[in-house]
């Protein structure tokens, strides 16, 4: 069985991201307007050897390691071993945790969310289109979270819904020879019928990964276990009422977080060029 904290995306949706996704490529492709003029990118972007930023993005579906049958994933082992080589850095001051993600494995998420905790660097992370889930979940790790007014947040909760195919098998003529050598080894096979008790047995663990994933948000964000607990039903909100709620800190994007850091640090914040995108 497999726990997921990650937010369903509604097809129109995912549609309409594509579109301004590609729209907004071909943009900046043919010369449309970029990020920051060139000389903001000069004193913004440096090479490796004087930067002082490291941005580390996770953008994608949320996953524990590399596997050669996903796509569109990000992996947290990657991530981490990027969280820890920059405390190694000591030109390194501070860590920014890029995220564009609907969730995934909440084992990949609490993850980023200790080494971003464990860092010995300043920690941010921002959110822009979407931090939702476990991809929340590892953003509560960061001593400061941004994000847009318009950001999705929070999806504080845990599914683990699939696909029954049994009544498309039966119109089709194929029948499912359950051959397993425990009751519930083929439980959540979905071309057979799940029984209640199997049914019972995920929710119980479903339960318990939300009971846990509630007081992660609750100790991480310094809320009361009973105001996250009221949240935590599975909805997301805008970057607005986040922050109302306490889920995220400042409502901005990389150049708040730029003035945010040159402010906390006393620094000029440079960041790494292979990392840069604004």
């Amino acid at each position: 069985m497999k726990i997921n904290l990650y937010k369903k995306i509604n097809p129109w949706v995912a549609l309409l991201i594509i579109i301004l996704t590609v729209g907004g490529f071909c943009l900046g492709f043919f010369g449309g307007p970029r990020w920051v003029d060139d000389s903001e990118q000069e004193t913004f972007v440096g090479n490796t050897e004087d930067c002082n930023i490291k941005i580390i993005p996770l953008t994608g579906a949320l996953a524990t390691y590399y596997d050669f049958t996903d796509s569109g994933y990000v992996y947290s082992d990657e991530i981490v071993s990027q969280i820890e080589d920059a405390n190694k850095n000591e030109e390194i001051k501070a860590i920014v945790l890029e995220i564009d993600s609907y969730g995934g494995s909440p084992v990949a998420g609490e993850e980023i969310l200790n080494a971003l905790k464990n860092s010995s660097k300043e920690t941010v992370a921002l959110i822009r289109q979407a931090g939702l889930s476990a991809a929340y979940m590892a953003a509560i790790g960061a001593n400061t979270i941004f994000a847009s007014k318009f950001s999705d947040v929070g999806s504080i909760g845990v599914t683990t819904s699939y696909v029954d195919n049994v009544n498309k098998n039966k119109a089709e003529g194929l029948i499912f020879n359950q051959l397993s050598s425990g009751k519930y080894k083929d439980m959540m096979d979905p071309n057979k019928p799940l029984t209640e008790e199997e049914k019972a047995l995920i929710m119980r663990d479903i339960e318990l990964a939300h009971e846990k994933f509630v007081n992660l948000v609750a100790k991480h964000r310094k809320l009361s276990v009973e105001k996250v607990g009221q949240m935590a039903d599975g909805s997301s909100m805008l970057g607005e009422m986040a922050l109302k709620n306490g889920l995220i800190d400042k409502i901005g994007g990389i150049n708040e977080v730029r003035e945010y850091l040159k402010t906390e640090l006393g620094i000029d914040p440079v960041i790494c060029a292979e990392e840069a995108q604004y």
